[in-house]
């Protein structure tokens, strides 16, 4: 099966970056809906991500994503 892409915001690409915020989402205590809505998000929008059917991600998104899982998910545009 072909690995799917999403791009953080200037079209870098990030490979499983849904998987592993699903895997982080699945260790959390919280619950999804309390996740989406810490993250700013709703909970269709962040099963969207986690399954990476979103190509594009707003930076500000991703970042809102790793508060709420209080995660860095290591994406960096430096270099």
């Amino acid at each position: 099966m072909e690995s799917l892409l999403m791009r953080v915001t200037y079209g870098k690409e990030f490979p499983e970056l849904g998987k592993r915020i699903k895997d982080h989402r699945q260790a959390s205590s919280k619950s999804l809906t309390q996740l989406a809505a810490e993250a700013g998000i709703s909970v269709p929008h962040w099963n969207r991500i986690e399954n990476e059917k979103v190509q594009d991600l707003p930076l500000e998104t991703l970042r809102g994503i790793e508060k709420a899982l209080d995660v860095d998910l290591g994406v960096k545009f430096d270099g």
